[in-house]
């Protein structure tokens, strides 16, 4: 009967344990696609595509905000095998590097959010917190998958 209940209990904890990093993986998936979907906007606007609304831009910066302070956290331990992500074993085998960057992230979001009261300001505000982005993504993150041509299967 101890035994049972040992191996049961064992068996749960495996269970949480890999729950809890799926857990942590769709969590940084929702920051990113939160964050893309706010860059896309702010994109929108610097281009001219759509105009200037100032809440969009400080949604935008809260979000950017948030994911600076999450996302050191969301990296515990690399993925288990078969788990669907775009993180790089890069993170885990240079850490220091990697939470560097994403305070970096957090002081050009910091710096720049009262500087981006303007399509003016947000024109120049914008490269500067887009290029801290891109400093981690360029080493930390695998490139999408190529998408299916018309016709062809994902």
């Amino acid at each position: 009967m101890i035994r049972n209940v040992l191996a049961m209990t064992a068996v749960a904890v495996g269970v949480t344990a890999v729950m809890a990093q799926s857990d942590l993986v769709s969590q940084r998936k929702a920051l990113m696609k939160g964050n893309g979907q706010h860059a896309g906007a702010i994109s929108r606007m610097v281009r001219g595509e759509d105009p200037f609304d100032a809440a969009k831009v400080t949604a935008a910066f809260a979000q950017w905000t948030e994911t600076a302070q999450k996302l050191p956290g969301l990296f515990p331990e690399p993925p288990k095998p078969g788990e669907e992500t775009r993180a790089l074993p890069k993170i885990w085998e240079n850490k220091s590097d990697f939470e560097a960057k994403i305070a970096a992230i957090g002081k050009a979001v910091a710096d720049n959010k009262d500087k981006a009261k303007t399509l003016d300001e947000l024109k120049v505000a914008m490269p500067l917190v887009s290029k801290t982005c891109g400093d981690c993504h360029e080493p930390y993150r695998r490139p999408p998958p190529p998408a299916a041509q018309p016709g062809q299967k994902k």
